[in-house]
């Protein structure tokens, strides 16, 4: 189904061309903003002339960047350059090269269970045991949404964390990259990304897993091969 594309943008600068080669690490300890500043230099086959950030929140990810970005939002409160639920967009068929998915992945949970994420993330129910206590059932969607306005060969990058609850180890990686697969993707790339700690709480005495302190960013491409 084709739908209608918006013509509102940040207003950024895109950069002309790439820059020489310069390869990536594959274990990163600065920021994301910067991170994906390098994978926009590196993974697409042509300079983005579109990028959409599908989870833009307050857009922190954007912030002094150039780049052609409309952020996409379901909450109006952020302010994003269009307001929609990314299990289905507003936008034509093949209207990106690149599309960047930060999806909420850790329920409330230790220090961090002041953050509501039904209500930052308008997930509208919260995980619970039959989702696994995961978000895994909000890939699928996504993900044809994601492989259905991209342009054929445009790049799919996607930030996720692996993390324990209720004892389980929840493989929250492996779920989006079958989820992408399923939709047509190939995944081509992962890089880990060192974040400055892991999600604690005192009221964890023992745990014999340890601690999660990175996350994962994972480059597919719509496409059948990577190169």
């Amino acid at each position: 189904m084709r739908k209608k594309k918006p013509t509102q943008t940040t207003g950024r600068r895109k950069p002309l061309e790439f820059p020489a080669y310069d390869p990536l690490p594959s274990v990163w300890e600065g920021t994301d903003a910067d991170l994906i500043e390098r994978m926009l230099d590196f993974y697409p086959r042509r300079v983005p002339e579109a990028i959409l950030d599908a989870t833009v929140n307050a857009g922190r990810f954007w912030i002094g960047s150039q780049r052609p970005v409309i952020g996409l939002d379901i909450d109006p409160k952020h302010n994003p350059d269009v307001v929609g639920d990314n299990t289905d967009m507003p936008f034509e068929d093949g209207s990106f090269d690149v599309v960047v998915y930060d999806p909420p992945h850790v329920p409330n949970q230790g220090r961090d269970n002041q953050k509501d994420f039904n209500t930052r993330f308008g997930l509208v129910v919260k995980s619970n045991a039959t989702q696994g206590y995961n978000f895994s059932h909000t890939f699928p969607p996504f993900c044809r949404e994601a492989f259905r306005v991209l342009r054929p060969e445009g790049i799919f990058l996607c930030k996720i964390a692996d993390y324990v609850h209720n004892h389980r180890y929840q493989w929250a990686h492996v779920e989006f990259l079958n989820a992408a697969a399923a939709a047509g993707f190939t995944a081509c790339d992962c890089i880990v990304k060192v974040r400055k700690g892991p999600i604690t709480d005192p009221k964890w005495k023992v745990a014999h897993h340890a601690r999660r302190q990175h996350c994962y960013w994972l480059v597919l491409r719509k496409s059948k091969k990577c190169e």
